[in-house]
This record gives structure tokens, C-alpha cells and sequence, in this order.
């Protein structure tokens, strides 16, 4: 996909949501989002084998406030508050969540559909906000059988 087209779909609130794509798009897809000035927000996931370890590194990131209590409710507040991170969209990409996955698949099903509800309740807004989890072709052609 070309960047002015990437660009243009990346603008789509109503196309936003939580993909899987292949880690060789990552930048691809942090270069659009710059061009299109949202904040991208690279999360680096490596090492985090459960939930509280992801949310504390999504919170460091996205700079959440003292009182996220670093549970599933207290994630989707912050999502759909962001209010000390204006933009004009938002672009996650959440790397390495490779051992998250196969010790907590459940856990990590229950984050992305919050991150798909999230984009649902921005693109109310009309604000793009997207959740890349960049894997490897192999991992990406597993996920999608």
C-alpha cells in the first residue's frame, strides 16, 4: 500500500480499530501517522508475559494519570479519555506481544476488543484511533486461518 493511500485510510475514524499486521509495515505505519500529525505511540511489549506488565508499559507510553489502577476497567477510562494527549488521531503500535499471547491469549483477546470499542467511541468523534500489533508474516498467516 502506498503512503498517500495508507495516509488516507490511517485518516478514516470509521476504519480505526485493533489490527494484526505484518512487522514489516511498522514503519510504514508510523511514518502515515506522523505525516498525518497524530500521536504515534510506540509500545515495546518485550518481556511482558502477562496483562499487568502490558498495562504498565501502555501506561508509561500514553503517559496515563496517577489513579489508572492497571486493571481492564481502568484501561478502557484512559482510552477513551486521553485528554492529556490531544490529537488529532492516534496510532498505537504494540510490538513484541509474542509471549504475551501465548501465556495470556484471553487476556490479550479481552485488550483488543477494548482497543476496538475505543476506536468505535473516538470515531464517534470523528478522531482516527488505531492499535497495530506488528507479527511476523508466519505469525500473521497463523492469525488469520
Amino acid at each position: 500500500m502506498g503512503e498517500i493511500e495508507l495516509g488516507v485510510l490511517l485518516a478514516d475514524a470509521a476504519q480505526a480499530g485493533a489490527y494484526f499486521v505484518d512487522s514489516r509495515d511498522r514503519e510504514s505505519l508510523v511514518e502515515a501517522g506522523g505525516a498525518l500529525q497524530f500521536a504515534v505511540l510506540p509500545v515495546d511489549l518485550r518481556g511482558c508475559g502477562d496483562t499487568e506488565a502490558a498495562m504498565r508499559e501502555i501506561a508509561d507510553v500514553l503517559k496515563f494519570p496517577e489513579w489508572f489502577g492497571e486493571n481492564l476497567d481502568a484501561l478502557a477510562d484512559c482510552l477513551n479519555d486521553l485528554s492529556w494527549l490531544r490529537s488529532e488521531g492516534y496510532v498505537l503500535i504494540l510490538a513484541h506481544t509474542g509471549e504475551w499471547r501465548a501465556q495470556e491469549p484471553e487476556q490479550l483477546e479481552a485488550v483488543l476488543e477494548i482497543l476496538n470499542d475505543t476506536a468505535e467511541r473516538w470515531a464517534q468523534d470523528r478522531v482516527p484511533f488505531w492499535a497495530f500489533l506488528p507479527v511476523s508474516t508466519r505469525e500473521l498467516e497463523a492469525i488469520n486461518e
